[in-house]
């Protein structure tokens, strides 16, 4: 397990990394929190929020990557999500996508329906987990600056990449609007795959 007991705020983190994306990078934020502070953090059209099915955000965002290779793509999940899709970490380093990075937020908890410990709260390394899959570029941030230098690299370097965050407990500013419609029509706008545009 890493050494590192630093506990980050997913807010802020998520204010330091959509502030360095600039070439209309995809961000698929998993269930909860991860995309509240995602939506509160920066709106764009290339973010897409999921709602409502826990372990989908590095599927699809590997869908996207394959689909979209000259697109750089960033999907978030928590720890508990990860770990009922552990397989997907498999399947991404068997295809290997150059322009993927997978950020696990760990706060060792189901945050968002009361703060439940997950299974492996306190036991898990997830960058291990990842290692031990065959994503070699795994690794813990160690603090802020060291995971702005992490994101940095990301987007430029080749993946696939894996980013473990320590998080503390704080919840998000905000919620996510929940208008799945709207959120697929404006993020397939954003990615250059539909031109139409839901009414009002």
């Amino acid at each position: 397990m890493s050494d590192n007991t630093h506990r980050m705020n997913r807010f802020d983190l998520m204010q330091r990394m959509v502030a360095r994306l600039r070439h209309e990078e995809a961000v698929i934020g998993g269930i909860g929190h991860t995309n509240f502070d995602l939506w509160s953090a920066g709106h764009r059209p290339q973010n897409f929020y999921m709602l409502g099915s826990m372990g989908l955000a590095v599927p699809i965002a590997l869908g996207v990557a394959l689909a979209q290779p000259q697109r750089r793509v960033f999907a978030l999940e928590g720890d508990g999500s990860i770990l009922m899709q552990l397989g997907c970490l498999t399947t991404v380093a068997t295809l290997r996508p150059r322009n993927l990075t997978i950020l696990v937020m760990d706060n060792g908890s189901y945050q968002i329906t009361g703060g439940q410990p997950t299974p492996a709260a306190g036991g898990a390394d997830y960058v291990a987990i990842a290692r031990g899959c065959g994503l070699a570029n795994s690794v813990w941030a160690k603090d802020e600056t060291d995971f702005e230098r992490l994101v940095e690299e990301s987007l430029v370097g080749e993946g696939p990449n894996l980013i473990g965050l320590k998080l503390d407990d704080q919840k998000p500013p905000t919620q996510t609007e929940r208008d799945p419609a709207q959120i697929r029509d404006r993020f397939m706008r954003g990615l250059g795959v539909k031109k139409s545009k839901l009414p009002g």
